[in-house]
């Protein structure tokens, strides 16, 4: 079982989106695959809702908001993908960031989302197993404009800070008009959306290397 916690320590990064394309990515692979939605606005169940009825690859939704969420993950699982509560800082992740054997940090490309970030990785430094290496965390710049200056500057800004810029996802509305189909990105393959897709594979790598590392 590879688990993956997605956070952020601000709402409308993108958090959920990135959760359910990785829940997608892995069922299409062919992985048992579960999404537990620990936010409160329930998107990500909604998500596997609408998947369940498209008929698409299967994704186990289960709610994390629940006292018990851990008890509820089938022990067959492969990959786990946890969409955190919007706006939760790291003493508000404590259970979630035992379990998890990845952590990925989406940031957008602005100045309150950068501060708002830093917020998240000062006290996340700190907490022992994030201290210690054995939590890895990747930062995700997201919804790019790569031909604007504020992009350029911001992916610029995040490849210097000590926490590893692992993905550098472009903004398109292909996103949006996916997830309201409870569909990902991988679920098509026409040249648009592999265009896209591209902008996953050092994010895919990064995770599988982790996977091979923690053996």
């Amino acid at each position: 079982m590879f688990r993956i916690l997605v956070a952020s320590a601000k709402g409308g990064v993108g958090k959920t989106t990135i959760s359910t394309t990785l829940a997608g990515h892995f069922a299409l692979k062919g992985k048992r695959t579960v999404l537990l939605d620990a936010d409160p606005q329930a998107s990500a169940r909604i998500w596997c809702g609408k998947r369940e009825a498209a008929g698409a690859a299967p994704v186990l939704a289960l709610d994390g908001t629940r006292r018990q969420w851990r008890q509820q993950i089938p022990d067959k699982a492969q990959r786990v993908v946890i969409d955190a509560p919007a706006g939760a800082m790291p003493d508000d992740l404590e259970k979630h960031l035992e379990f998890a054997d990845a952590l990925l940090v989406p940031v957008l490309p602005s100045v309150l989302d950068m501060e708002a970030t830093v917020r998240f990785l000062n006290p996340l430094a700190e907490v022992p197993r994030v201290a210690r290496g054995e939590l890895p965390v990747g930062l995700i710049a997201n919804r790019l404009k790569p031909w604007t200056h504020a992009s350029q500057q911001v992916t610029e800004q995040l490849s210097q800070w000590p926490v590893e810029l692992v993905a550098q996802l472009r903004d398109t509305q292909a996103y949006v008009l996916l997830a309201s189909l409870g569909k990902c990105i991988y679920d098509y393959n026409s040249g648009n959306v592999r265009d896209h897709q591209g902008d996953w594979e050092p994010l895919l790598r990064w995770l599988k290397q982790v996977r091979r590392n923690g053996r």
